[in-house]
């Protein structure tokens, strides 16, 4: 199980000298799993990503979104294997009971905002609605979700292969708590994707407006939820658009005095499980 990350910012791509070193693009992480290959969310790190797969010959990917807000759908468009007749695209979501997966996809794609749309693609594309606590297999990984906590509906998704696990849990809130369902999620897990958007001093609003109800968490947060569930590695994931490169290295920095196995995600990131798994 390899994992590399493509886009790792939340909200809304943040281009600039300022974030270069950690990167703009918005929320992509691809996991190969033997000749299986996964792609966790479709922001703005898609379009690389799917330049990448193309150099490697036709493809045949599943694309498991977390949820339907633009910063993590809005690379679609651009995924050029997506309009190529060789490809074949799974995309597997929920439109959180807001109408369908598919009308969902078709209205970022629909005039005025786009010329082409969605049943205009050339690939063979195949969406599916996925529910909080479903499982299901997509070639040789094992794929479990649960619902957390995020405006409109968010899922995590935990990848098990070859006796190795990845949970990915962006865009969640932690409340006063270790929230239950990712602690069972998450149980016993290498890698653990969380999302660290905000420090608690901007969670809590100490300078400003407050972030409480907006579905974003901490890096104390993560460090919690890495410790309750067992984590080998904790990922800091979607990190603020305004955060800079500096910002996120002393968010790495307090991390690890919590959680030692702490990292901040960055463009082009690779992570062997495997070895993650070896090293605990």
């Amino acid at each position: 199980m390899e994992i590399r990350f493509w886009g790792v910012r939340g909200s809304i791509a943040s281009p600039g000298p300022e974030t270069a070193a950690v990167g703009g693009n918005t929320s992509c992480v691809a996991v190969r799993c033997g000749s299986t290959q996964l792609i966790l969310d479709a922001g703005t790190g898609v379009r690389k990503l799917g330049d990448a797969l193309l150099r490697e010959g036709p493809v045949e990917a599943t694309v498991l979104l977390s949820h339907l807000h633009w910063d993590h759908i809005q690379g679609l468009p651009f995924f050029v294997p997506a309009y190529l007749p060789g490809s074949k695209l799974s995309i597997v979501g929920s439109a959180h009971g807001a109408g369908t997966l598919r009308e969902a996809l078709s209205a970022q794609m629909a005039a005025p905002s786009f010329p082409v749309r969605l049943d205009e693609l050339g690939a063979q594309i195949a969406l599916r609605e996925a529910r909080p606590g479903e499982a299901f297999d997509v070639g040789e990984v094992h794929v479990r979700t649960a619902k957390l906590n995020h405006p409109g509906g968010v899922l995590a998704y935990r990848l098990e292969h070859a006796g190795k696990s990845l949970v990915y849990a962006t865009d969640t809130e932690h409340y006063a708590c270790v929230d239950p369902a990712l602690r069972a999620l998450a149980d016993g897990a290498d890698v653990l994707i969380y999302d660290a958007q905000y420090t608690p001093e901007e969670y809590r609003g100490d300078a400003g407006r407050s972030r409480v109800g907006w579905g974003h968490s901490t890096y104390i947060a993560g460090a919690e939820i890495a410790r309750a569930c067992g984590a080998r590695q904790l990922v800091l994931f979607h990190h603020d658009p305004q955060r800079t490169d500096a910002g996120v290295a002393e968010i790495e920095r307090l991390a690890r005095e919590l959680f030692p196995a702490a990292v901040a995600a960055r463009e082009g990131l690779c992570i062997d499980v495997e070895a993650v798994a070896r090293a605990a």
